[in-house]
């Protein structure tokens, strides 16, 4: 199947792949913009893998205050170096890391790190596994792996820290 530009440039835009990659998927799916997103999404998560080894000293903290400041969240997100943590990529999933901590509240970065004793289950506990509060159908950790598939590099929560008046 013949793979038009237009569609590489649509393909792109969605998800900041690079060309070749999108092209690739594309001819893969027969030129299914769904299905090639979801290949470029699986390929993000194995390059998520292969980086996760990388140390992550750089990033930034990020501030979220809910309309009526009644509830705020601080987010630290880190990734390898000073540069992808100032684009704009980057800094929107900081942002967005901590309104899924203000909207949801919750109780660990990951299984690992649940406390003893809490009760629930770990797709409501654990903020990497839950549901994306903008995409219900992708989880935390999805977002987390679209970033590092886009930006070249680890990216890792590091902490994070919930506000709520009266509580």
């Amino acid at each position: 199947m013949e793979v038009t530009a237009e569609q590489v440039r649509e393909l792109r835009e969605i998800t900041n792949a690079g060309v070749m990659d999108c092209k690739r998927a594309l001819i893969e799916t027969g030129g299914d913009k769904e299905k090639a997103i979801e290949v470029l999404r699986e390929r993000g998560l194995s390059v998520a893998e292969k980086k996760s080894h990388r140390t992550t000293e750089q990033g930034l903290v990020e501030c979220y205050i809910h309309a009526g400041g009644r509830i705020g969240a601080m987010v630290e997100v880190n990734c390898e170096t000073d540069f992808v943590a100032r684009t704009d990529d980057f800094k929107a999933l900081a942002r967005e890391l901590a309104m899924q901590v203000a909207a949801t509240g919750p109780l660990s970065i990951s299984e690992e790190d649940l406390p003893a004793g809490a009760e629930g289950k770990p797709e409501e506990l654990c903020l990497l596994r839950q549901a994306y509060i903008r995409d219900p159908g992708r989880t935390v950790q999805d977002i987390v792996n679209d970033v590092i598939a886009r930006t070249g590099e680890n990216v890792k929560v590091r902490r994070f820290a919930r506000f709520e008046l009266g509580s």
